[in-house]
């Protein structure tokens, strides 16, 4: 297992990463205090995401073509959500969540959250502008609204 990476108020522990992995997955734990969310609504240009709730409950909300639709995921639930698809997500209780992330294939490693994390050493204040290029580079798209929303896009082969 990895140090776990503060980011903001969230903390991220790898259990196994891209480069153990051969580039098939990465595979996290994330904890979200009561009342932290995401900071950008985002989606993945690589990589499909499967959320499994371990604590508490986080909802997530998925940009549909008519209507967002937003799901909780708590304790022994999951959530498939394919590349392309804007998200976020936020734990709205007085409870810290706890939830496994696993993204198929590999892309992000730590090194992702480790520069992200470093945005926040300087300012308690996310520096959205900062997060935003560093996801992009990781393929990680920031999405503002709706009329930024683009389909899915097909696997790489």
């Amino acid at each position: 297992m990895y140090e776990t990476i503060r980011v903001g108020e969230m903390s991220v522990t790898f259990l196994k990463t891209r480069h153990e992995t051969g580039g098939v997955l990465d595979l996290f734990e994330l904890t979200i205090p009561p009342f932290v969310r995401v900071p950008l609504p985002h989606l993945h240009r690589k990589y499909d995401e499967t959320i499994f709730g371990v604590d508490g409950t986080m909802t997530w909300t998925l940009q549909g073509e008519r209507e967002d639709k937003p799901t909780e995921v708590r304790r022994g639930t999951t959530l498939f959500i394919p590349r392309g698809t804007p998200h976020f997500y936020a734990n709205r209780t007085h409870t810290t969540a706890r939830i496994l992330c696993l993204q198929t294939p590999g892309v992000l490693g730590p090194e992702y959250y480790l520069e992200i994390a470093a945005l926040y050493l300087t300012n308690c204040h996310p520096n959205l502008a900062g997060i935003g290029a560093i996801m992009s580079r990781y393929g990680v798209v920031p999405v503002t609204q709706k009329e930024d929303l683009i389909p899915p896009i097909q696997p790489e082969r």
